[in-house]
């Protein structure tokens, strides 16, 4: 009886195994060769996976996204206005090793679609996903009479986009970069939106260098 191949399962294993090799050796040494080398495959076994670099890319891209999006989704559920968007933000920041991670797929992959037009498609429509679901967050805190920033909505949704997705590039490399600890300060300095400040991550995760979090070793 022919054995039953989970396809699915397969593309996987080798997003885990490219995501290894860039820990390792950077995004130039996650050569095809190597992932299947890492991954268990026979050489040129990927090919009806994927049959190019580029090809696995995008799907390790689309996979964290997605990832990301499912953990946003339950950081958020039963919250609104400023606390789920403070939700929505430590969320998407690389705080834990698994975060960190997903950031070393995440910056390639917009490093590559600075020229490459089909990834920077992929890049906007994931971006303008995220920036609906802050603005409705806004709006929401708006209402509550939680923002204070006398800014049209239209741009601070950019602003607290940007202080949720630069500190993804400082931790690309966790073992040379410093601490991510005034992001979510810098958040609320950005939109005025909360008095709180150096809020904790939703999942109760810490973080080195954080005030108030337990460092880890």
């Amino acid at each position: 009886m022919p054995k039953i191949v989970d396809h699915d399962e397969r593309r996987l294993e080798l997003v885990d195994a490219t995501w290894r090799i860039i820990a390792r050796q950077g995004l130039e040494g996650a050569t095809m060769r190597e992932i299947a080398l890492e991954a268990g495959f026979a050489n040129g076994a990927l090919k009806p996976y994927f049959p190019t670099k580029d090809t696995l890319l995008e799907f390790a891209f689309g996979h964290v996204f997605n990832r990301t999006n499912q953990r946003i989704a339950e950081v958020t559920a039963g919250k609104n206005g400023m606390a789920a968007l403070r939700a929505f933000c430590l969320e998407v920041l690389p705080l834990d090793d698994e975060r960190v991670n997903e950031a070393r797929i995440v910056i390639p992959f917009w490093q590559k679609a600075v020229n490459d037009a089909q990834k920077a498609q992929i890049h906007q429509q994931s971006m303008a996903a995220w920036l609906d679901t802050i603005r409705q967050f806004l709006a929401e805190a708006r209402e509550a009479g939680d923002v204070r920033a006398a800014v049209d909505d239209s741009i601070l949704p950019a602003s607290s986009s940007t202080c949720c997705s630069a500190p993804r590039s400082k931790r690309r490399y966790p073992r040379k970069a410093g601490p991510t600890s005034a992001t979510p300060r810098s958040l609320t300095a950005t939109s005025r939106c909360s008095p709180h400040d150096g809020a904790d991550d939703p999942r109760g995760r810490g973080d080195a260098g954080h005030p108030g979090r337990p460092g880890r070793a």
